[in-house]
């Protein structure tokens, strides 16, 4: 891919693209929160078994 072939794609993304509305954006901070919060929870689940298990 030559170098003009890829500006005219990133530009062409630059035009599609738009910001999120608030809604969406809300909705996407509270589902990568459950997300972040439950991979800490099993983590730390996983961490005070083992820490029993020895």
């Amino acid at each position: 891919m030559e170098i003009s072939e890829l500006v005219k794609r990133c530009i062409r993304i630059f035009y599609i693209a738009r910001k999120p509305t608030p809604a969406e954006w809300s909705k996407v901070a509270k589902v990568t929160a459950l997300g972040m919060l439950l991979f800490g929870l099993t983590g730390f689940v996983i961490s005070f078994v083992f820490s029993y298990l020895r």
